[in-house]
């Protein structure tokens, strides 16, 4: 398993992000990750830099590490076109080190825009459109299109990649894997479940030679304090026990903290490895890898807490992961 490094925009601005992308990338991790939001989860995160420039910028600052949005809607915010030619850009500002990570998005961030927010058939029906727009531009030439939901006049990518970036598409069920494993590259998901990664092997079969590659996130909270690092998941990561159909329906931070009121540490603490220890991020680790995931992306919780779990990172958790897993 390949262990990467989240951006997480959530919680840190534009510039801190560049310097963790160059010191996760110095610590030894595989690939790097970048949140694609308009605005935080809850307010005590307290950021949303724009992913795209962040990336331009890492890009540059960095020379050998995978990078990829996780994950990008290319429906409402952007435009699907506009999508295709920002990926072509980063793929090219990076040496082709980039993969377009795509889903169907939450309202938190979407709403934004003032088109009101579809339900979930519609929203794949959109992010289907989508892909197959971006994938012609990535073909070359001049492409036009004519949807229920999109078009696309005689538009060009004139600054196109020699290598074609991979997308990804993050899904949480049959219907999507069904729906996009055919026209994707790769899985995302963020639960360890195998049922996934065996379903999205069975539809992507015939794509390319070996299986296909599956990227996971996990959250941690490293701390040489444990109560500490209890403490501020749950201040900052709480939002994340309500799965992902709570989380795409919730409009701001404020629905986010109503949500989460009686969410408690013990809670957070139960499904959140915290603390010094490298055992229970090991733990949580082997179980994405025997789900069948290739790549696992780790999230730092807490945005100026990060140079003490690139440290970590670098001396005691990547090498017992590279040992374990």
């Amino acid at each position: 398993m390949r262990i990467g490094y989240t951006l997480m925009t959530e919680q840190a601005g534009p510039k801190q992000l560049v310097g963790h992308a160059v010191a996760a990338e110095k610590a030894g991790f595989a690939f790097e990750v970048c949140s694609d939001h308009y605005s935080p989860w809850l307010d005590e995160q307290g950021h949303a830099p724009y992913a795209w420039s962040v990336l331009g910028a890492v890009a540059q600052a960095t020379d050998r590490v995978e990078l990829m949005t996780y994950v990008t809607c290319p429906t409402m915010r952007y435009h699907p076109a506009v999508v295709a030619q920002k990926a072509a850009t980063v793929q090219l500002l990076s040496d082709n080190r980039f993969t377009l990570g795509l889903g169907s998005g939450e309202n938190l961030n979407e709403h934004v825009v003032g088109e009101g927010w579809p339900s979930l058939d519609v929203r794949h029906d959109m992010l289907a459109e989508a892909v197959q727009i971006i994938h012609g531009l990535f073909d070359g030439g001049h492409s036009s299109y004519a949807g229920e939901h999109f078009r696309v006049d005689s538009a060009k990518l004139w600054d196109l990649p020699d290598s074609r970036v991979p997308i990804a598409v993050a899904v949480s069920g049959e219907e999507s894997i069904a729906r996009f494993a055919p026209v994707a590259d790769a899985m995302i998901a963020v639960q360890p479940e195998q049922r996934l990664c065996r379903e999205w092997d069975e539809h992507w079969v015939g794509r390319a030679e070996g299986s296909a590659r599956k990227i996971g996130q996990l959250p941690v909270c490293w701390d040489a304090d444990r109560d500490a690092a209890i403490a501020r998941a749950h201040e900052q990561f709480r939002w994340f026990g309500g799965g992902w159909k709570v989380n795409a329906e919730l409009p701001g931070t404020a629905g986010f903290a109503g949500a989460t009121q009686f969410v408690t540490p013990e809670n957070v603490a139960s499904a959140i490895p915290c603390g010094p220890d490298v055992e229970p991020i090991l733990k949580s680790v082997r179980e994405f890898a025997d789900a069948g995931f290739t790549d696992l992306a780790l999230v730092q919780i807490g945005g100026e807490h990060q140079d003490g779990f690139f440290s970590f990172a670098e001396k005691e958790l990547l090498p017992a992961l590279r040992e374990a897993v």
